[in-house]
């Protein structure tokens, strides 16, 4: 893997609540694997609420997206475009299951980086959660 930098620029509601921009420039790790896949990798930050986590990115050339953190929170969300998918979401606060409904997936990567657009919802029990929009760039450092 090789370093890059990412911005991650992002609005996200959560339920009763107004919605909240939020960016993020971070040095992080990008790799093509053999079978076409993208990944790339950060630390997040305490501007995310995430604070000591690992977060990873992969691109499937199937146009899948999974976003996998491990340390302070641990998840694996999956994300495919017009697909609803759950999951387990770990928290310091305790585990939660999740519906993830994707409205958008798209990503154009190539051996440089490139660009990702996620939108989605996270419902727990039938009831709403939040919902957020991602726009990340991966580039050269």
């Amino acid at each position: 893997m090789r370093k890059v930098k990412i911005q991650v620029n992002g609005v996200q509601q959560l339920a009763e609540q107004d919605a909240e921009n939020f960016e993020l420039l971070t040095d992080g790790r990008y790799a093509r694997t053999e079978d076409g896949d993208s990944v790339f990798t950060y630390r997040e930050s305490e501007i995310t609420g995430m604070g000591d986590t690992t977060t990873t990115f992969r691109i499937g050339k199937n146009g899948v997206i999974t976003i996998a953190r491990e340390g302070e929170y641990n998840s694996v969300m999956r994300f495919e475009h017009g697909k609803s998918d759950t999951t387990m979401y770990n928290t310091p606060f305790g585990a939660r299951a999740l519906a993830i409904s994707t409205r958008k997936a798209k990503a154009d990567f190539d051996n440089n980086g490139g660009v990702l657009e996620l939108e989605y919802s996270l419902d727990a029990g039938h009831m709403f959660v939040s919902k957020s929009k991602l726009n990340i760039v991966v580039s050269k450092e």
